[in-house]
């Protein structure tokens, strides 16, 4: 990575790369100064210090204060990797710590500008244990309902990584930058390169995005108006039908319209229903479904709603994991969650199976259930048995004419029923899917038209 690269850009330059205009108020904590050559009195720490502070102008490896991204207030931090290479120290947690506790007070949310090599070795487990005051830090935010976003610049490795970065509730990511746990100094030799990058961690579902700096300042301000603070929100409004069908007459009709190529899918219904996206992607369990979209949306009102869609494939274990984090984290800021239900069911192969299935699929009911912000459903195609209703709000789940919703799937039915694939049909009458049937027996609150 160049010196010159934006992903290597100074902590202030990269303060200056969100803000703009708008500008930064920096904030200092108490001094607290370190004993001579640091709690080990490693030989030449100071000469070190001196020398850093010298070369980048900076105390410390964390600048952090107040500013405007956009035109939302926040907590800002970030790490200047030119001092001994973004490390923290017992100082650097200082500053965390107060960038944490400034946020808590105020009522802001937390913006991280990450750039570390981990833990200072010239101050051993003082150094380490900066990690756990950073993630008692962060406790306290995220109890506080209070959101963080990390944006993670080149390198970020280490405990930084594993608090600051990966601990955000939102992480984007600058192209080519290196992240990852282990620094390029202490992975194994023969280790993929690819797997450390800002790219390689986005597709194994460890970043929301990788965002070109040019996009930054706008991303970011798009995610402050949708993750807030925010006061009381309604429940988020009813997608409407972008379709004309009719309500189908047979229940082989019913399923013959959901499964329909040409009917609306979930990017259309999204991209009508919002202003702008922001995708969260996938599980932080190293994986992601590529047939379920999560993430928060701003609506023309300025409404910000989070959403899990389904794109009519088999959902996978990463998907119901990566449904359960959007919304859980949606709970927590008080954002009132849309799911659109379209799967034939969920994913039963063997890999699904070791990957979890029957976990992630509880933990995906466990989080609709526990929702304190109001959860609406549309049926926008198939509801495949339980691996559909996962993702359907008791009591708020409506339909469009070109749905069906089933505890399992007519051919299946009539497979175990021992009938032939004649009365396919005829079982598909008997299991009630329609959508009128389906606002008969209680299920549907309505059906969107």
């Amino acid at each position: 990575m160049p010196a010159d690269s934006p992903a290597r850009a100074t902590a202030r330059e990269t303060i200056a790369l969100v803000t703009g205009a708008a500008g930064f108020t920096e904030h200092r904590p108490p001094s607290h100064p370190l004993p001579p050559d640091g709690p080990l009195g490693w030989a030449g720490y100071d000469a070190a210090r001196e020398r850093a502070g010298t070369r980048t102008g900076e105390e410390e490896s964390v600048v952090y204060g107040t500013g405007v991204v956009g035109d939302r207030a926040c907590v800002l931090l970030a790490f200047e990797f030119g001092f001994l290479g973004g490390s923290l120290g017992r100082l650097t947690g200082d500053r965390l710590a107060a960038a944490y506790e400034l946020a808590l007070t105020r009522r802001l949310p937390l913006l991280a500008l990450v750039a570390t090599g981990g833990s200072r070795m010239q101050e051993g487990m003082v150094a380490l244990t900066q990690l756990q005051r950073v993630a008692a830090a962060s406790t306290r935010l995220r109890a506080a309902g209070l959101p963080q976003i990390a944006v993670v610049r080149d390198p970020t490795t280490g405990g930084g990584w594993a608090t600051v970065g990966a601990g955000a509730d939102v992480v984007l990511a600058l192209p080519g930058a290196q992240v990852g746990f282990a620094g390029s100094r202490v992975r194994p030799a023969d280790a993929d390169p690819h797997a450390y990058s800002a790219e390689g961690q986005f597709a194994a579902g460890q970043v929301d995005a990788v965002v070109p700096p040019g996009e930054l300042a706008r991303a970011l301000t798009h995610w402050l108006r949708a993750l807030g603070p925010h006061g009381a929100l309604p429940a988020a409004p009813l997608p409407r039908a972008l379709s004309a069908a009719r309500l189908p007459e047979t229940g082989r009709e019913a399923v013959a319209a959901a499964r329909d190529p040409r009917r609306p899918r979930a990017e259309a219904y999204l991209a009508d229903y919002f202003g702008a996206r922001l995708p969260l992607h996938g599980d932080r369990c190293g994986g992601a479904d590529p047939g379920l979209l999560c993430g928060f949306g701003l609506r023309a009102d300025g409404l910000p709603v989070a959403y899990v869609a389904q794109c009519g494939t088999p959902t996978r274990p990463a998907g119901y994991r990566a449904a359960a984090r959007t919304i859980r984290l949606a709970d927590r800021l008080g954002v009132p969650v849309l799911t659109l239900v379209d799967t034939p069911g969920a994913a039963n192969d063997a890999e699904a199976e070791r990957a979890g299935a029957g976990a992630a699929i509880a933990d995906a009911f466990a989080a609709v259930a526990e929702a304190r912000v109001p959860v609406t459903t549309l049926v926008i195609g198939e509801g495949g048995s339980g691996g559909a209703l996962a993702l359907a709000a008791p009591d708020n789940t409506h339909v469009t004419a070109d749905s069906y919703f089933s505890v399992i799937a007519p051919e299946l039915a009539a497979a175990i029923l021992k009938r032939p694939p004649s009365e396919t049909g005829a079982t598909a009458d008997q299991l009630r899917l329609r959508p009128q049937d389906l606002l008969e027996l209680g299920f549907a609150r309505s059906i969107v038209s």
